[in-house]
């Protein structure tokens, strides 16, 4: 008789083609065995009776602000948060750690954080940023999943590129096989207008979103688009807001250009009324737009062509979002979270499936930036596993909250969806309402992303497309 590290049984399993009534057997970190009634015995066996299964979560978009900003968020709490969230691997953006991950050093700064104390797997994106272009072989030899670059919306320690630093470096990506993540305002557009606002007493929410209008998203993924043909480069668009965005990627992917676009689950659940209701703890840029705007974006998750979500978790002190000045409060919204809570609640209102809800939130970042054995659940994947009781529905506290600082625009909402339990490559790390492990998580270097499929606007693509044997390499200690 077979012996198992990890029995589970009796569960629905959910992936991204479907939902099965399976036991799953674990060993050595993977998915051993996936069928109904496993005969064989294991050191741990989990009743998943009434539960569905999903894939862990795979957050390509956070900020744990380590090292440098410990204060405002780190590995520790930050990655706590997001396994009781069902996250099981993450991809922290460069920024706001400081010094930013923008070469080696910096690097192997946050690296060594992370594997002192982060609960979950992690991927790390490095920075372009004017004067690095020849830095980006080097942090490619490090093993980061791409290169992220502000086209406006910078701070201080991380500036926003011109466009000939762009080219430059979508042309050293290109060649290094390697994406590049825009976040896509015009500089002129919101930097002309911030100046106005600066001008005033105070900025109250409609002027916030005024000041960060469409047409500013809109020109810059035109421009970064643009970019991508000419240089041959991967491009991958961050937080669109608004559908028109989403139509740009998808016709640019119709004439054969390699990118992709993510939103957030901020932008899907929250509008711009929630803005002015919630004050500045739902400020996060590009801003909350209009209930038609989040519509639109519905509509392309429907129809295949906004093919992931991303928490964009971006905390700060609370001191950092306290009054009603909605220029100076910090922009951006901590979600970690709640991300499948709220596709759960939002997206199941909107008709959107289970299978669907996977995809959206593990099988399309694991596809898109080569993680062939995350997010899915098949014999041979890595054994990230939520375990969720979608018929339970919870008003979000703010003590439910394992962030370093407890705030929230979802504290106070009823979420649907309770995450029972998360592994990590077969081991809990949250059951029941509490962290059951100390940090295991390893950095995860992706093999370069698939050739992915062109000359159609839809993104959503099977993650087994990935050829056999493109394996990540994971790095251990």
């Amino acid at each position: 008789m077979s012996r198992y590290d990890v029995l589970i049984r009796g569960g629905a399993v959910v992936t991204a083609s479907g939902i099965i009534e399976s036991d799953i057997a674990i060993s050595d970190e993977v998915v051993a065995v996936l069928e109904p009634d496993i005969k064989g015995l294991a050191r741990t066996e989990i009743d998943a009776s009434h539960l569905h299964i999903f894939p862990g979560l795979v957050d390509a978009h956070v900020h744990l602000c380590e090292p440098g900003r410990t204060h405002w968020e780190g590995f520790a709490s930050g990655s706590r948060a997001f396994a009781a969230g069902g996250v099981t691997t993450i991809f922290d953006m460069p920024l706001n750690a400081y010094p930013p991950t923008n070469d080696k050093a910096s690097f192997d700064l946050k690296l060594a954080a992370a594997k002192e104390s982060s609960s979950i797997d992690f991927a790390l994106w490095g920075g372009l940023v004017p004067g690095n272009v020849d830095r980006l072989e080097e942090l490619a030899e490090c093993g980061v999943v791409g290169f992220k670059a502000f086209m406006a919306s910078s701070i201080e320690d991380f500036q926003d590129v011109d466009d000939l630093t762009l080219y430059e470096g979508m042309t050293e990506a290109a060649r290094l096989g390697l994406p590049v993540a825009v976040h896509a305002e015009s500089n002129p557009i919101v930097g002309r207008l911030t100046q106005r606002a600066l001008a005033r007493v105070r900025v109250s929410a409609r002027d916030y979103s005024d000041f960060r209008p469409v047409i500013a998203e809109l020109e810059a993924i035109s421009r970064a688009l643009l970019f991508a043909e000419e240089t041959g480069c991967t491009l991958h668009i961050v937080h669109v807001s608004t559908g028109r965005g989403v139509e740009l990627v998808a016709a640019a992917r119709a004439r054969g250009v390699d990118a992709s676009c993510e939103t957030c689950a901020h932008y899907l659940a929250l509008t711009e009324e929630d803005l002015v209701m919630l004050g500045p703890i739902a400020k996060c840029a590009p801003p909350l737009r209009t209930q038609e705007e989040q519509d639109a974006l519905w509509d392309h998750i429907l129809e295949g062509r906004l093919p992931m979500v991303t928490s964009d978790h971006s905390p700060c002190p609370p001191d950092m979002k306290a009054g009603d000045d909605y220029f100076r409060a910090w922009g951006g919204i901590s979600g970690g979270q709640s991300t499948m809570q709220v596709l759960l609640t939002a997206g199941t209102e909107r008709g959107v499936s289970l299978p669907s809800v996977a995809s959206l939130t593990s099988q399309a970042a694991a596809w898109c930036f080569g993680l062939s054995r995350k997010g899915r659940i098949e014999v041979g994947s890595d054994a990230d596993l939520m375990l969720v009781d979608i018929t339970q529905s919870e008003v979000l506290e703010a003590e439910d909250l394992f962030y370093r600082h407890k705030h929230s625009p979802y504290v106070g909402k009823e979420l649907k969806g309770c995450v029972v339990h998360t592994l990590l490559r077969g081991t809990p790390v949250f059951s029941e309402g509490k962290i059951v492990s100390g940090p295991r998580g390893q950095l995860i270097k992706p093999n370069k992303p698939p050739s992915r499929s062109r000359g159609s606007g839809v993104l959503s693509e099977p993650i087994s497309q990935i050829p056999e044997g493109r394996k990540q390499r994971v790095e251990k200690g």
